[in-house]
């Protein structure tokens, strides 16, 4: 196991939030009747034949996330049903089951089989996935993710969303300068969060989106998350543990739990990052490149 990486920055070479790069490709397509968007590269050719990264983004982001990563590393991102530019149909209920459901069929119709999963925040409902089908999951990257542990208590953003009505209100309210305002807290860099981060999640923050978000919420109280981890010492694989320490989300101690959990995992903690540690340390990106690409061919 890993321990904290030294305080220090480095620059970014390019531009940390690019909507597309030459590498990567956009694609639309269907799944049950549900419309969804997903990107993809092709990988390095040294790692041809690997298992292929699936990165899963957050709340309230989509795969503009992983733009970055997959030129690096190659892989499919998708836009998980109810973010960015695929479906978001009321009939969904937005659990982390469903979500959990929704990874396999898309592997499944992809035509992918063994992945190297790299999940941020929310996109840890790859876990689901990752303890149902153990043998189809390589590697692991956690990315302050949502704890499937117990002992979690929501912060109070998630607190206000989880309130009936209140959640409704404030998600309706949401704006640039209301974004521009509570993201503030988000990164450790001063300031609010990079402009083209509030670009992207406000290009896609419609009513659909919304209410994705209050469900996911409402249906994972503490109890659901502890359970929802119940198989975690299965995954006896490779994985790196990332986390911002100065994330106001989820609390450091996670990472640690987390690490110990998979048994097979190296931690890294950025004393001086927040909830998405690649805006702040631009290195974070490429420890997290590194890994996925030694991945086994």
């Amino acid at each position: 196991m890993g321990c904290s990486a030294p305080h220090h920055r480095i620059p970014p070479a390019a531009p940390l939030y690019p909507r597309s790069v030459p590498e990567v490709s956009d694609h639309d397509g269907e799944l049950d009747g549900l419309p969804i968007f997903w990107r993809s590269a092709p990988a390095p050719s040294e790692l041809t034949g690997a298992a292929v990264p699936l990165y899963l983004h957050g709340v309230p982001n989509n795969s503009d996330d992983w733009v970055r990563f997959l030129a690096r590393t190659g892989g499919i991102a998708p836009d998980l049903p109810g973010f960015g530019r695929s479906g978001k149909p009321g009939s969904l209920n937005y659990t982390i089951a469903e979500y959990g459901g929704f990874i396999e069929r898309f592997l499944d119709q992809m035509a992918i089989g063994r992945v190297s999963l790299v999940m941020h925040d929310w996109g840890g409902v790859g876990l689901a996935f990752a303890q149902r089908r153990p043998e189809r999951v390589e590697r692991i990257v956690l990315v302050d993710a949502v704890p499937f542990l117990p002992g979690h208590r929501w912060h109070r953003t998630a607190r206000i969303w989880r309130t009936p009505v209140l959640g409704e209100l404030v998600m309706g309210a949401t704006n640039r300068f209301v974004l521009r305002l509570f993201s503030r807290e988000g990164n450790a860099t001063p300031g609010p969060m990079p402009e083209e981060w509030i670009d992207s999640v406000l290009d896609h923050f419609d009513q659909g989106t919304q209410r994705a978000i209050l469900r996911l919420y409402r249906s994972s109280p503490p109890d659901v998350l502890a359970a929802a981890g119940d198989g975690l010492g299965r995954l006896q694989v490779p994985a790196l543990v990332v986390w911002g320490a100065k994330d106001p989300y989820v609390p450091v101690r996670f990472a640690g739990e987390y690490a110990r959990a998979l048994g097979q995992a190296e931690l890294l903690e950025l004393p001086d990052a927040g909830h998405w540690p690649w805006l702040d340390r631009p290195d974070a990106l490429e420890r997290i490149v590194e890994f996925v690409n030694a991945r086994a061919g």
